[in-house]
């Protein structure tokens, strides 16, 4: 009899055994499936509706010539965003855009140099382009509908400013007027590291929160300065592999050169951007 029971419980204690390991490997899945935060692989073009504001100043032979921050007309700038997933929490991450516009500025006024009063005005015009790509390493930290995303990357800057200026200046006792003009152009290209943060959360099959932040730093060599990226939005998915994305951002460009003449550009763009995205 009592080899009939152990036989008869041999199964149910076998079966009870699978059911643990099919409940651990179930467990185990759960855990590593990714976060529904993200995507498997990710394709966004769109465009950045900005408002710039300029700062430019540089050394010349007659001095330091410093332009007034100024706004300039609205503009639309190309971008492109890529994305990819690599297991569920390593991700490479692509952007790129461009800002290619002319700039024209001119002011006026007095002061005393040398105890002499000087008064004049000067105008200038100048076609500046900065393009701007970057390539980062991001490891996703998630949960469930969670995922926050830290990272390493580098960045591609090459810009390139051209124009031209003329200056009229006259002095009192004794009176003399001095007017000088010229044209010029310089470009530059540099490599420089990121730090990059991300934070993605779904509210559910449709719409995702999104919100991310980038730094560029850049020292010592031709080129130094610093680009810093931040913007917050929202993902609609119009069918499950294209969705449209809305957000609002800031980027802020702070260059310096040194070379022979000194210059520095301050360039501030705000404003709304849209994407479409393809997303797997």
């Amino acid at each position: 009899m009592s080899r009939l029971v152990s036989t008869a419980a041999r199964p149910s204690v076998i079966a009870l055994k699978c059911a643990i390991l099919l409940g651990a490997a179930a467990t185990g899945l759960a855990q590593a499936q990714q976060s529904s935060a993200l995507d498997r692989m990710s394709v966004s073009v769109g465009a950045f509706r900005a408002e710039p504001k300029i700062h430019v100043g540089g050394d010349t032979r007659y001095g330091r010539v410093d332009t007034p921050d100024e706004k300039i007309s609205d503009t639309t700038l190309p971008r492109v965003k890529a994305d990819f997933l690599i297991g569920d929490n390593h991700g490479i991450a692509f952007d790129y855009f461009r800002f290619d516009e002319d700039y024209a500025g001119a002011a006026s006024g007095a002061t005393v140099y040398e105890g002499r009063p000087v008064s004049g005005n000067i105008s200038g015009d100048a076609n500046l382009r900065i393009e701007m790509a970057r390539l980062s390493y991001k490891y996703w930290l998630t949960h469930d509908k969670h995922a926050f995303g830290v990272g390493l990357g580098a960045a591609y800057l090459r810009a390139k400013i051209s124009g031209s200026v003329s200056a009229n200046l006259s002095t009192a006792a004794p009176v003399v007027n001095y007017s000088w003009s010229g044209a010029d152009s310089a470009k530059e290209s540099v490599w420089a590291p990121t730090i990059d943060a991300a934070w993605r959360y779904s509210l559910n099959d449709k719409v995702r929160l999104v919100a991310e932040a980038s730094g560029i730093k850049r020292n010592g060599g031709t080129v130094e300065g610093h680009v810093y990226n931040a913007s917050a939005g929202v993902e609609w998915a119009a069918t499950q592999n294209v969705a449209v994305v809305l957000d609002y951002g800031i980027q802020k460009i702070d260059l310096h050169r040194n070379g022979d003449s000194n210059a520095d550009l301050d360039l501030k763009l705000t404003g709304p951007s849209a994407f479409v995205k393809v997303r797997f």
